[in-house]
Parts: C-alpha cells; sequence; structure tokens
C-alpha cells in the first residue's frame, strides 16, 4: 500500500519533508498533486510549493518527467519499492493549505500527497517523524499505531486535515458519537468549557434534524480544529472534521454573559461546518463525486451545498436555544442586506454565480460585487422563501432535506432531484423555485414572511451605503476598495484605489464623518488622490444604494400569523 512519511524539514523556514513509498510501481508510474482542495473552488496550483522532487527505486535514482504543472512520470524497472520526496514550502495560515513554523503545523493531504495513479484504491498510511517537545497531533484519520494512521483510500487520506502543536482539548458526546474540540492560539481566559457545552448543542440539534431523537450520526468520532488568530473567519468540511479559523476576540471569555455577535459568528461558523457532515459530504452534487483533482469541476448547485447550509447554520442555533428570535431575525435580515448591496444580483443567476464560484467568487475583486451575487448569502434567502412555502402548505424545508436524505446519502444528486424533493406536495413551487434560482428578479421575501408574523424594515444607511461606496478604513484615512454599479459615486467618477481627502473642504480620516459637514442629500465636493495626483468630484446623492434592513416581529400580526412564526421559529 502506498505510505508516506511527514517530517518537520525546518519549522523556521516552513519546509516540511515528504516521502511517498510505493511498492510494486507501474512500469511508467504516474504521480501528480491536486491542484484544489474539495470544498473550496479556487486551482491552487499546490504543486508550485514543491521544492527537490527527486525518486529512487532499489538504490538507484529515478529520473522524473514532468508531464504538466501537477504531475510527473516515473520510468520503473522491476517490483521494488519507488521512493519519492520532496520538501514543502508551508506557510498557508488558511484552513486549506499546509502551515508549518516553530508554533505550529497544519496540513491537508492536498498540500503534501502526492497521488500515485492506479493505486488510489489502496488503504493508504501516514507517518509523523519527530515532533518538538510538548507537541501532539489532532486529526480524525484512524490511528495505526505510535504516530501512525491509515485510510482506506487516497480520497479519505487528503480528507482528514492534521494540526501539530500544543492544543487547548476538550470531548463531548453527541448521540453516542464522540467529539473533539482542539483550539490552539487562545487566550488564556478562553472559557472553554461553555465552547464545549454550546457546541454540543449544536450537534445534538443537528443529529436529531438529520436522524430523529434515537438517531445516530454517520461517523463514530468527530473533530473540530480551531485556529483562533488575531483576525481571521472561515472553515472548510471533511468527512470526519473541521479545519477552523476564528479570531481570538470571537472566543468565549470566562465570566461572559449572554452570547454576543462575535461569538454567535463563532458558533454559526460551527454549525455551518458541521452540517456540511451531511449536506456536501454524503448529499453529494453530481459534479463533484469523482472529480479529477487536477482542474476545475464547477457546479451550479452550490446555492443548495452552500446556501442552504447558510440558512440553516444560525437557524441550528436558535433551535438549539443559543441565541433569541430577536438576535436570529437580525442575521436573516443582514444577509439580506448583503445580497441588497450587491448590483451583481441583476446580472447573474444565484445558479450562475455558483457554476462561476471557480473565477469569480473565489478571486474576488474590485468588480466582483457588480458582476456576481454570493451563492451563500443569496442562496440562504431561497432556502428561507423554500421554507416558508412549505409551512404554510403544512410542511416544512426540514421535511424535504430528509427526504434527500433518504434518497440521495452517499450517492449523486442533480439539479431535477433537489427541484424534487424540495417542491414536492406544494403547488407551484418547482416553477417559483426555478425563477429565484435561475432568475435575477428580487426575492418576494416581504410578502412571505408577512404571512409569519415578520416585517421588513429598512434602517438608516451610512454614507458609503447612500452614494454606493465600498471603502478600506484604517487610522486616519478612507480608501476606495468597490464602487457600486450604478450608484452615485460611480456617476462622480470615483473609483478603486481612490483615497478619500475632503468633503467640502473638511479633511476626512472616515467618509462618515463628513455628514456633520453636509447638508442632507446635497450635492457636495469630494477631494481625492489618485496616482499621486489630487482630483476634486462632484457627487449628487440618489436613492440609497445598499439599505440597511432588519427583521423584526410585526406587532400587528394576526393570530394566524404569529401561530404560524411559533411554528417556524418557536417561543
Amino acid at each position: 500500500m502506498p505510505g508516506y512519511r511527514i517530517e518537520i524539514a525546518d519549522a523556521h523556514a516552513h519546509l516540511f519533508r515528504v516521502t511517498l513509498t510505493l511498492p510494486r510501481p507501474a512500469p511508467q508510474q504516474r504521480l501528480a498533486l491536486p491542484a484544489w482542495i474539495p470544498g473550496s473552488y479556487m486551482i491552487r496550483d499546490f504543486a508550485r510549493h514543491l521544492v527537490g522532487l527527486e525518486a529512487r527505486q532499489g538504490g538507484r535514482e529515478v529520473v522524473l518527467e514532468q508531464l504538466d504543472k501537477t504531475s510527473w512520470l516515473a520510468p520503473c524497472d522491476g517490483s521494488a519499492a519507488l521512493v519519492v520526496s520532496a520538501t514543502v514550502y508551508a506557510n498557508d495560515p488558511s484552513v486549506r493549505g499546509a502551515f508549518l513554523d516553530a508554533e505550529r503545523g497544519f496540513f491537508n493531504g492536498t498540500s503534501l500527497l502526492l497521488r500515485a495513479e492506479g493505486r488510489e484504491h489502496e488503504p493508504h498510511t501516514i507517518e509523523l517523524g519527530a515532533l518538538p517537545a510538548g507537541w501532539s497531533v489532532a486529526t480524525a484519520m484512524p490511528e495505526a499505531g505510535r504516530r501512525r494512521w491509515r485510510a482506506a483510500d487516497y480520497d479519505e487520506a487528503i480528507d482528514h486535515p492534521f494540526a501539530l502543536g500544543r492544543f487547548w482539548r476538550g470531548r463531548f458526546e453527541a448521540a453516542g458519537a464522540e467529539h473533539e474540540i482542539v483550539v490552539d492560539g487562545a487566550w488564556p481566559n478562553f472559557d472553554g468549557e461553555r465552547l464545549l457545552a454550546d457546541v454540543q448543542k449544536i450537534c445534538r440539534t443537528q443529529i436529531r434534524f438529520w436522524h430523529g431523537a434515537r438517531g445516530k450520526p454517520p461517523f463514530a468520532r468527530y473533530l473540530f480544529l480551531l485556529h483562533a488568530s488575531d483576525d481571521g473567519y472561515g472553515g472548510l468540511e471533511h468527512r470526519a472534521s473541521t479545519a477552523l479559523i476564528a479570531a481570538r476576540r470571537d472566543l468565549p471569555r470566562r465570566g461572559a454573559g449572554e452570547v454576543g455577535e462575535a461569538y454567535a459568528g463563532l458558533l454559526g461558523l460551527f454549525s455551518h461546518e458541521y452540517f456540511h457532515t451531511w449536506n456536501v459530504k454524503r448529499l453529494r452534487p453530481r459534479a463533484l463525486v469523482g472529480a479529477d483533482l487536477g482542474r476545475e469541476a464547477p457546479t451550479a448547485l452550490l446555492w443548495f451545498f452552500e446556501g442552504f447550509t447558510s440558512y440553516y447554520d444560525d437557524l441550528m442555533l436558535l433551535r438549539a436555544g443559543l441565541i433569541a428570535r430577536e438576535h436570529y431575525l437580525k442575521l436573516v435580515g443582514k444577509q439580506l442586506a448583503g445580497v441588497l448591496a450587491t448590483p451583481g444580483r441583476r446580472v447573474q443567476s444565484v445558479a450562475q454565480a455558483a457554476a462561476d464560484a471557480w473565477t469569480r467568487y473565489y478571486r474576488a475583486d474590485e468588480n466582483t460585487p457588480n458582476a456576481t451575487v454570493s451563492y451563500y448569502a443569496k442562496g440562504a434567502l431561497v432556502a428561507l422563501l423554500v421554507d416558508l412555502r412549505r409551512r404554510a402548505a403544512g410542511s416544512s424545508l426540514d421535511d424535504a432535506m430528509r427526504r434527500l436524505w433518504k434518497h440521495h446519502a452517499d450517492t449523486p444528486v442533480d439539479e431535477a432531484e433537489l427541484f424534487a424533493a424540495l417542491a414536492d406536495g406544494v403547488p407551484g413551487l418547482a416553477e417559483e423555485l426555478a425563477a429565484w434560482v435561475h432568475g435575477t428578479g428580487e426575492l418576494p421575501l416581504a410578502d412571505a414572511l408577512r404571512a409569519f408574523g415578520v416585517v421588513l424594515l429598512d434602517g438608516p444607511a451610512t454614507l458609503a451605503q447612500r452614494i454606493g461606496l465600498r471603502l478600506v478604513e484604517t487610522a486616519g484615512s478612507a480608501t476606495v476598495r468597490q464602487v457600486l454599479r450604478g450608484s452615485a459615486a460611480e456617476a462622480a467618477g470615483l473609483a478603486p484605489g481612490d483615497e478619500l481627502l475632503a468633503a467640502e473642504g473638511w479633511r476626512l480620516r472616515r467618509l462618515e464623518d463628513a455628514r456633520q459637514w453636509l447638508d442632507g442629500d446635497a450635492p457636495f465636493e469630494l477631494l481625492v488622490v489618485r496616482d499621486q495626483r489630487l482630483r476634486t468630484l462632484h457627487v449628487v446623492p440618489g436613492a440609497t444604494a445598499s439599505p440597511a434592513t432588519s427583521f423584526v416581529d410585526d406587532p400587528a400580526a394576526t393570530d394566524a400569523a404569529r401561530s404560524a412564526r411559533k411554528g417556524w421559529l418557536g417561543g
């Protein structure tokens, strides 16, 4: 079976040493390293970090022929094991690659493990070399000895991230399955016991959602790997674990009161990635089953696999009793505000946005909000509409999700099968869903929510929102990051990269400060610097480009609407 040995070559230089031993290689053995990692849909070309790739067989050197940017050919002679080694530069602090320094290590198999073509379905082993004193290892891969692990095949070998270092660790049980949270980089006053208790509530709620009160999850053990940093937020799902990154300030502190916005955001991240254990890791889009990791594998179904997961992540916090209904509605309003602040929603459908994830969502630039829409946020709003329509007809989205699980767990699913399950039993919903997913019209949220005792309110907009700007504001300066299509800022000639200096002759440190010098919505002069030249631009505010929005309980709701709201949100 293929076996890998991973050693720390030089922590200060961020270098791992990786050796693949392949018994009985093919006469013309092909080797390849993935170009992307499942769950993050962008070509990342991990092979660019390989240094000094070399091979030997039976004591003789094997000259590797590079076939393309991710694959090599090893001409072998006889049955002696082929031994291939390389140094890997590991300085990616995200959850998608590999990282190593004197404080910690982390890697996904897609960054380090060469695939031996034709041998992918055999068991694979991973062995770690010596670690610094006090370091330990955290991974969900089954152990096979001291610092040794075994995966059933190559796909499993790259689906279990490894964390190395000094950790805080805590365990809990949910529906008979062992769960562990491993944290590095946390503040000394981090309240680990509270995090354990709250994440346990999320896990129990989700297992009950998918499998009922007595059901068991599709794993015996699950691992959360959380790296706490000065600033960061994100996660990547795996079959029995997830890798997370969050700001230290988002962690719960000892003695803190109720769940605040920062901690709720962290719990929402835990909830989102855990929900993916079912929705994308086992309920899978057909295009991603057996996908070639050397090239793009686009799918238009991310509106469901990411968007519907984004609907349920915060809803599960509510159902677990971790946030109140008012807090939940505020989070939904924030999602809607983000979509309304994106002119690209009128250009691309959410299905098109999903298909273009490889070149748009994961390669965001100054024009991204004008050219596309988030399939996470708009997909979540589509899920909300489906849920409300089904509840109005006496069912729910919960029922449809469980139906999908019953019929398609561990089998690929396509759009027709998704539509059939989501619209089942609700006349007209299939046609509505097609319009929401493939059209660019506004989603009819206000009317749908009113029947559930919830109303949509427009709140006060910032000056940047009023004129259609997204800014980077640091100490004492404001720089344009994005100019929204059709906005007053675009009409005035503002461009990404412009530094805002003054409004109506008054020095600016933050754009919002200009409100004190401006006369309501009257036109004003804005002094900017572009390419080291001063420019004076004439800004004529118009309609709010991206209004703040919020959802609140309707004080005039009928008894029927209140009852429907209770069925949806409880309380």
